[in-house]
C-alpha cells in the first residue's frame, strides 16, 4: 500500500503562482511513477503532469505545458508541482497519484495510477 498527502493548495489571483507537495509512504519511493492529476466541479478528471522513477522523464498535459514543473525528491519521498501562471481554469481540487509500474514520456500519461492522495484545492481567483 502507499499512502499519499497532498498539501500546498490555497487561494491565489490570476497570474500568481503555487507550489503543490504530495509525501508518500508505504513502499519505496523511487520506485513510484508518481503523477498529478485535477478535477473541477462538473468536470472529468484531467491529466496534469508525470514524472518517471528517478525523475528523468516528464510528461505534460496539453493546458499546463509552458506553465507548470513537475519534479520529486526521492531523499523526501516527495513529489512536487510548481504552477506558474496560474489561470482560473486552473481551478480544481489536485489530486497525487502514485503506481509502482516503470513509466516513460507519454507511458506516464497512459498508465493506471493505483493509488491516490485526498486531494487539495487550488482556487485561482481573476
Amino acid at each position: 500500500q502507499v499512502q499519499l498527502v497532498e498539501s500546498g493548495g490555497g487561494l491565489v489571483q490570476a497570474g500568481g503562482s503555487l507550489t503543490l507537495s504530495c509525501a508518500a509512504s508505504g513502499r519505496t519511493f523511487s520506485s513510484l511513477s508518481l503523477g498529478w492529476f485535477r478535477q473541477a466541479p462538473g468536470k472529468e478528471r484531467e491529466f496534469v503532469a508525470a514524472i518517471s522513477w528517478t525523475g528523468s522523464s516528464t510528461y505534460y498535459g496539453d493546458s499546463v505545458k509552458g506553465r507548470f514543473t513537475i519534479s520529486r525528491d526521492n531523499a523526501k519521498n516527495t513529489v512536487y508541482l510548481q504552477m506558474n501562471s496560474l489561470k482560473p481554469e486552473d481551478t480544481a481540487v489536485y489530486y497525487c497519484a502514485a503506481d509502482p509500474t516503470y513509466c516513460s514520456g507519454y507511458g506516464c500519461y497512459t498508465l493506471t495510477y493505483d493509488y491516490w492522495g485526498q486531494g487539495t484545492q487550488v482556487t485561482v481567483s481573476s
